[in-house]
């Protein structure tokens, strides 16, 4: 009878050059799996953020010229930020807060009364005037820019509040301009809750108005947060209409009055104008970093249903 025969076990030695061999290929595969991510989120951050790290360098910089910039943070000074004080800088800021706050709540106002109505009720010409807010909102409102001047100089005969240079009428055309796509956006929301929150409610004696205030809108809250947040950004860096609308120094927004700074070549001030940029960036970034986490929500969970 044979003695079994047993096989020597691998040595480290001989493990090691296979070890050797895989590892350029577990990072070539690495590379092409997920490496490859990383540097193509780095090329797109650093594109994303040298513009504002340069702007942040020229608002320092009290020589108020770009070329100055050049050199990153060479010359650090507040001088910039204490020359705002100087100019109506503060006023139109008032001004924009005002005009992009307004906007901002008629929006979600009217935005949501017209999506609860279409959502909940079945009335003639609804399937019509939806057609209507989804042709309308393929045309920009910059293009009526004329027909707003045009019909704000005649209205301002017989309402001056209305009229050309103010706020309210600049307002009012925000309104306008973004109540269809405000619609849509609450639309397709609306049609995600249930029908039966309603009809429990009504079974209870709830009116038509305690259902909308009390039960629809806490439910809706993240897309009134989103619908928000852009009718603020959008009034608060629009310049064209804004430009039309007021004329007057005094009624400008940020938009209007940071422009003739830097409209003329030979006298502009980008250092100013930089600084001014980074301070009327804040309410922005405040309102945006407080509805963070209703953002992805309100966008794409009334995108399933409608």
């Amino acid at each position: 009878m044979s003695a079994p025969t047993t096989t020597a076990p691998a040595t480290r030695g001989d493990t090691r050059p296979q070890a050797q061999n895989r590892r350029p290929a577990q990072r070539r595969r690495w590379f092409t799996e997920v490496g490859w991510k990383y540097l193509l989120a780095a090329v797109i951050l650093f594109y994303a953020m040298f513009p504002l790290v340069y702007v942040v360098s020229a608002a320092f910089n009290p020589n108020g010229n770009l070329a100055a910039a050049n050199s990153l943070f060479s010359v650090f000074s507040l001088d910039n930020f204490g020359d705002l004080a100087g100019t109506s800088y503060w006023s139109w800021y008032g001004n924009t807060l005002l005009v992009g706050g307004a906007s901002a709540i008629g929006a979600v106002l009217m935005g949501a009364a017209a999506a609860y109505a279409f959502s909940r009720f079945r009335f003639t010409g609804r399937r019509i005037g939806l057609t209507a807010l989804l042709i309308v909102q393929m045309f920009p409102q910059a293009l009526a820019f004329v027909a707003i001047f045009l019909m704000l100089l005649t209205l301002g005969e017989v309402f001056p509040a209305l009229g050309l240079d103010s706020k309210i009428s600049l307002i009012c055309v925000y309104l306008g301009g973004a109540l269809g796509v405000n619609t849509f956006l609450m639309y397709g929301f609306f049609n995600t809750i249930p029908m039966e929150i309603d009809e429990s409610a009504k079974i209870d004696g709830a009116t038509h108005a305690q259902i909308f205030w009390k039960l629809i809108m806490p439910l809706v809250t993240p897309i009134l947060a989103v619908v928000a947040l852009l009718a603020f950004i959008a009034a608060f860096g629009d310049y064209i209409i804004a430009k039309v609308v007021l004329v007057s120094e005094g009624n400008w927004t940020l938009a209007v009055g940071m422009f003739q700074w830097v409209s003329n070549q030979l006298s502009s001030n980008w250092g100013l104008f930089a600084a001014g940029a980074i301070l009327a960036s804040l309410p922005v970034l405040v309102l945006f970093l407080s509805l963070q986490r209703y953002i992805v929500g309100g966008l794409t969970a009334g995108s399933v249903k409608g």
